[in-house]
């Protein structure tokens, strides 16, 4: 699966803690993430991260137009609810696109420990359950 991975400056270090515990999963899938979050990971966990610009600078967007194109299969965006965030628009939409296109995202690290315990039972099939409703 193609999984972003997202974080604001505040969690940060949640997310580097949760691919350091997770890494034996996520290593058996693509991953993507925002410019300095996919740098910290990779320096982390030495996981190939396939790296976007920073969030403020459009790292968001690109996130968004993968989902758009269904190049995208899980969204973990720990969100930081307490600082005003200077592209809340980009986050908005990003959010919107997730409901649009059926995307499971996530934005705490609860919802984020879920999904990748769910990711590794083998229970995100999906994909191929929207898929069989639209044809």
């Amino acid at each position: 699966m193609n999984i972003a991975l997202i974080a604001h400056d505040e969690k940060k270090q949640e997310m580097i803690q949760f691919t350091v515990a997770y890494k034996d999963i996520l290593k058996k899938h693509m991953l993507f993430a925002t410019g300095t979050t996919g740098t910290k990971i990779e320096d982390a966990t030495q996981l190939p991260i396939v790296k976007f610009q920073s969030g403020p600078l459009g790292g968001d967007q690109q996130i968004g137009a993968k989902i758009a194109e269904e190049q995208m299969d899980i969204i973990i965006f720990l969100r930081d609810p307490l600082t005003a965030q200077p592209h809340e628009p980009d986050i908005t939409a990003l959010l919107r696109l997730c409901d649009v296109h059926q995307i499971p995202v996530v934005t705490n690290l609860a919802g984020a420990e879920i999904v990748i315990r769910a990711l590794d039972r083998g229970d995100m099939d999906w994909r191929n359950i929207v898929k069989e409703k639209k044809d």
